[in-house]
């Protein structure tokens, strides 16, 4: 009599992709349904919330480095009338304290002065509204493979993507001899862009005999409101070596909805 055994690794991954099937629609083409759900969530449906970012700088190595931290937070509006901000009576507060030092000792560190010079309009606007860079992104990206995993404990695909000029700006394209980039996207069963993270790694030579290399890293967030997709979490870091200098940075923009 032959006995039932307990369910192997195997058998535990056969029934993980049986699930997975029962969820994804059959043929699922995950590159094709990421570009239909773009496509579908451009709405501009209003929102509101507080928009914080984080900042860290380091130049330099040992004792002769120095770091620079900076943050700051706004309220936003976005509707029908556009993009409204303001600023809390504290923030203010804070800048003109760190103002007033900062003309006294010129190494007292100054977060909110340094937080606000980092805040960009365009920073903001892409991630209120970030289809636009996404689809950008996408059509300088070359699909690689597409793989059905768990995403915080929720079915989900994970695309693949590589990249390499293309995604710099036409301006920078002389002083760098390669790009080495990949882009991941996990979306929804209905192609919903959950979460992403790249990676570019960056050679180049400036002034002729200048070389320098350079990596830079990013994660992003998504949340889907009433049809209108929103980067909630956004960080970037970067690091980068040349002619004797070291260099990296690192920035998380979240904004928290409210409604």
């Amino acid at each position: 009599m032959t006995s039932i055994q307990p369910p192997t690794r195997r058998l535990a991954g056969l029934l993980y992709a049986a699930l997975l099937s029962s969820v994804l629609p059959a043929q699922a083409n995950g590159f094709a349904d990421l570009q239909a759900a773009l496509a579908r969530q451009q709405s501009l449906v209003p929102v509101k919330g507080s928009f914080r970012i984080e900042t860290w700088t380091r130049q330099g190595d040992g004792k002769d480095g120095s770091e620079e931290q900076g943050q700051a937070v706004l309220n936003f509006e976005d509707g029908n009338q556009g993009l409204r901000l303001q600023f809390s009576r504290d923030t203010l507060q804070r800048v003109e304290q760190e103002e007033r030092t900062s003309e006294k000792d010129g190494k007292a560190p100054t977060p909110a002065l340094t937080g606000l010079r980092a805040l960009e309009l365009a920073d903001l606007r892409r991630m209120l509204a970030p289809v636009a860079a996404l689809q950008s992104a996408l059509e300088e990206a070359t699909p690689k493979t597409e793989v059905a995993e768990l995403w915080n404990g929720q079915p989900a695909r994970r695309l693949t993507y590589e990249f390499g000029l293309g995604r710099l700006k036409e301006r920078d394209r002389k002083y760098v001899n390669k790009v080495d980039g990949k882009l991941e996207l996990w979306i929804a069963a209905d192609g919903t862009p959950l979460a992403s993270r790249s990676q570019a790694v960056i050679s180049g030579r400036a002034f002729v005999v200048v070389s320098f290399d350079a990596t830079s890293h990013e994660e992003q967030l998504f949340q889907l409101v009433q049809g209108r997709l929103v980067t909630v979490r956004r960080e970037n870091r970067h690091q980068s070596a040349g002619a004797g200098e070291r260099a990296e940075n690192r920035t998380v923009r979240t904004i928290q909805l409210q409604g």
